[in-house]
Order: C-alpha cells, then structure tokens, then sequence
C-alpha cells in the first residue's frame, strides 16, 4: 500500500492529534499513524486533570504559565471532553505552612489565578475532606476526559481532510542527500507493507520519541521517561479537583473523572516503555495519601490501578532517575539544526494541557523550516463534539439512555453495561464502523467495562454481539473477549482487597470456572500493553 502527504506524524496521543488537526487546518496535507488505538499510550493513562497552572507554579513556573494560558482554551474547544469542577489546593497539618505563602506569590508571578478562602467554605463544598486543614485555596483546575478530547480532535482533522492509520507501526523513516522522503510501516492488522511519501515528519510519539528518532538515524533527543500510577475508586468522594498545597509529590492529587475519583500519582524513572510496572508499595502509597485527604477513603471501593509514561525533557543538571525534579515544559527539536535533517521535527515534554499548544509550535517550527507563513487557528475553532457529554450522575445518564432507547430504536435497546450504561445498539454502531476494532478500542470509545465489574458481565454480552454481527462466526469475538479480560486483569490485580477482591472472585468462576475463556486464544495484549 502506498499514501503520498505532505507531513507524516508519528503518534496517535494527545500531541500527535493536535499537530494533525493543526496541519491540517493550515490547508496542509497530512497522514498519522499511530502502532496501537488513538490515546492508547500516555494519554489514555493519565488521571483525567486540565491543569490550571496552579500546581507548578513554585516547581516549575514556565510549566505554570503554558498550563494556565490553555486552560481555558481547552475549556472552550472541548466543551464535550471538560467538566467544569473547579478545584482547591489544601494544606494539612503535617505539610510544611511556609509553602502556602510561596505558592500564592508564585501563582501571583505567573498569573495563576489563586484565590484563599475560609477551610469552613472549603469544607461545605467538600465535606469529605480532612476536617483538619489549615488553608484552601480555590483554582481553575478542571477534569478532562483525553479519550473524548482526543477522538473529537482527530475528527476535526480528518473533516479537513487528514487521514488517520492507526495501528501502523513505524519501520523506518527514509532519507535520501540529508531529507526525508518517506515513512514505512507495518500495518499490525494485515500484516502489509505500508510507504508514505512525504516531505517532512514530526515525531509525537511521546515516551517512544527517541525510538522513532533512531530510525531516521538520529540518537539523544534527551527524552526521559517518567512511570507514575493511579487508582481509580468506586465513587465521586470529590465533587472538585482536589490537591495538597505543598511541593508536587505522590498522591496529591483528586481528580472526579465521571462516576470515579482518581489518586495520582507516582514519578520514578523507566526504562521498559511497554511494560509499566505497578509496585504493591505505590499502591498502599497512594492509598495511604488519599486516606490524609479523604478521611475513610480506604475503606471505598478501589476498582482499577494503571501506569503512564511521561515524556520528560532531559536536564543534565539532574540524574534521570530524578524524575519529579525534572520540568514538564515542552521542547520542539529542530533536526536540520541540530543534525542535519532537513524535513524533521520532533517535539517532547508538556502535559496533556498544553497539547494544542506545543502542536502550534511543532508546526510553526516546521513553517518556518519551510520558508512559509501559515496562522495557527486552533484556538479559535471549537473541536466537533463525537459523543454526548458524560453526566457523572448516574440516574441523569440514565434517563438520557432511556430517551435514545425510545426516540432512536423503539425499546429494543438492551442495555449491555450497567456501569456505565452502554446499549447494545451504542455497542453495534461501534463495531460496525470499526470492525476489526478490540473491546479496548470499544472501551476507549464509551467506556465499555470501566465500572465495578471491569468487563466482567459485560464483555461477555460484547462477544455475542460481536459474533452475532459476524453472522455467528464466534472466533474473532473469543480473541476479542480473552484479550479483553487479560487487559482488565492486569489492572486490577495490583488492588485487590474487599469488595472488589470479591467482584474478581466471581468474575474469575465465571470466566474460567465456567466459560474456561483462558482457552479461547489471543491471550498477547494489545501493542501497548494495557495495564
């Protein structure tokens, strides 16, 4: 298979989506490929927070100023992917108190809005909170969905006319008298060989930036990757983006994503990219953090852990290993600079936050490589919603599902996830348009075994449907459910205690007891190994 475009990006995260959407807004002709699903990497496994700036603004205040400055306009081109929670930065007893004062003068320093407030006001917002906090402050921290902001992201594109290859993994980036040429890849579902013609590649592909460098014969971008985890807890113990007003460290952080609440996280340093470990220790850590805030949070309902990569912007001032010292702004590599590649660009580092930003300067860099003159517009151009936006209360949800059931399909529409309320009609439309699509890339889509049961009833009721529209041919649907159970496993596996160690329980007799799904096949796990 051959493609010509004018621009190959390379990476299907946050970043990657918006080069494309930018590209192709300047009326340039774009192609992305991406090795796994969209938002399958670092995007899909972050804690869900739109940061105001307000958490970094004595870390790392260059970080602070980018976050604020696409704070709201995140806000107000994905008004489908932002809830606008709002948030609090507290101290408690044991924190050091000289740090409140250095955190309002570095927000004041970098235009953060911060504003103090009494702890009883914090208090009736958020009356699960440590009685005991000394101060609060209220900022404009919000919760994003990066699946939706992605998705709707990569639509804009492509109604400008870009195109989207996903699971295409990058082989090689040829050269011919110091430019770039062409990309090659694997399309990983057919097994065929796959050549982009093209003039100029920016690499996005985040924590696997250096990879990608390497195969155009380029090394030491200076990207490090970062590994922190989160758990996800049963229920909305905040209604706000909670965080601990000291220096940013493990476990500081709140965030209400949909029906769940989100502890993060860690910061070590990795090296095996694909396999993101979740220590026990991390997790008793993070645990042990949100019962300071959330007096009880123990004893709630952990239903998910998973690990991220960060791709961190190397200081030779500091060891790699330190990664919480190192900054979360962003860098935009010129190679015809730096080694002689005409045609390439690469950009690290940031934060989901400031996507749409480091995009605009990836491609403002690759203009002005260029000699051309070409105005960024994503911020002036709402992103098209894809899906209805997610209330986080259930029965809301619920009787927005019952009216579709009623206006769109008569009442035939089962109701298939519980949890999250996915119909059988929801699920079909999905899998129509992407047929070979995974139950993970369904789950990225609506949320598909993201509840209490992690899949376990509910990919089950997915794999009949699946095979009843492959007119009853059952094996693509058994790899689909083996892979799909797998993936949920690795997740939950590192938490289990109480009521969902007893979830796991049933779940295991029925998937193994009864249904021996272990001998379906398919048993690897998506390119990016899911966790």
């Amino acid at each position: 298979m051959r493609y010509s475009a004018a621009v190959v990006v390379i990476g299907g995260g946050a970043t990657g989506v918006g080069v494309l959407r930018d590209l192709a807004m300047r009326g340039y002709s774009a192609i992305l490929v991406e090795r796994g699903d969209l938002a399958s990497g670092t995007t899909g496994r972050f804690h869900g927070l739109l940061h105001s700036g307000a958490r970094y603004v004595v870390s790392d205040p260059q970080t602070a100023k980018e976050c604020a400055g696409e704070n709201s306009v995140l806000a107000r081109i994905h008004e489908d992917a932002v809830e606008l929670t709002g948030g609090y930065f507290v101290s408690l007893p044991q924190d050091d108190p000289s740090y409140a004062e250095r955190f309002t003068a570095g927000a004041a320093a970098c235009q953060v809005p911060v504003t103090e407030i009494d702890t009883d006001e914090c208090l009736r917002a958020e009356p699960r909170l440590n009685p005991a906090i000394t101060r609060a402050f209220s900022t404009c921290d919000q919760a994003i969905d990066g699946w939706a902001m992605v998705t709707g992201t990569a639509c804009s594109a492509i109604e400008y006319g870009a195109k989207v290859l996903t699971y295409h993994q990058v082989q090689a980036i040829q050269r011919v008298h110091g430019q770039v040429v062409a990309v090659v890849c694997r399309d990983l579902k057919s097994d065929a060989q796959v050549e982009i013609e093209c003039n100029f590649v920016i690499n996005a592909a985040g924590v696997w930036a250096a990879q990608v460098a390497e195969l155009a014969g380029i090394s030491d971008i200076g990207v490090v990757a970062g590994r922190g985890i989160m758990i996800a807890m049963a229920h909305r113990l905040v209604h706000s983006v909670i965080s601990r007003c000291r220096y940013p460290s493990d476990g500081d952080l709140l965030v209400p994503a949909h029906t769940v609440t989100i502890i993060g996280t860690t910061d070590k340093s990795t090296a095996n990219l694909d396999r993101l470990e979740i220590p026990a220790g991390e997790v008793q850590e993070m645990l042990d953090a949100g019962e300071a805030l959330v007096p009880g949070f123990r004893q709630t309902r952990a239903l998910r852990a998973w690990a991220g990569g960060r791709p961190l912007v190397q200081d030779h001032n500091l060891a790699d290993a330190d990664t919480r010292g190192l900054s979360r702004s962003m860098i935009v590599i010129n190679h015809k600079e730096r080694d002689h590649l005409s045609g390439m660009i690469t950009v690290i580092g940031g934060k989901l936050s400031t996507y749409r930003l480091m995009a605009a300067q990836a491609v403002d860099l690759m203009c002005a490589q260029l000699g051309e003159s070409r105005l960024c517009r994503t911020d002036q151009e709402a992103v098209p919603a894809t899906r209805q936006r997610q209330n986080a209360r259930l029965d809301e949800r619920f009787a927005t599902r019952e009216q579709q059931a009623v206006t769109e399909r008569g009442f035939d529409d089962q109701l298939i996830c519980e949890c999250e309320l996915v119909t059988k009609g929801m699920l079909q439309q999905v899998l129509i348009a992407n047929p070979t699509a995974s139950f993970d890339d369904v789950r990225r889509l609506l949320r598909l075994g993201m509840g209490p049961c992690q899949g376990g009833f509910c990919a089950l009721r997915a794999a009949g449907i699946a095979a009843e529209l492959a007119q009853g041919e059952t094996g693509a649907a058994n790899v689909r459910l083996a892979q799909f159970i797998a993936n949920r496993w690795g997740g939950q596996q590192p938490i289990l205690y109480g009521d969902q160690l007893r979830q796991v329980v049933l779940d295991m007799q029925l998937q193994h007891g009864i249904l021996n799904i272990p001998q379906l096949g398919g048993n690897g796990i998506s390119p990016n190994q899911e966790t």
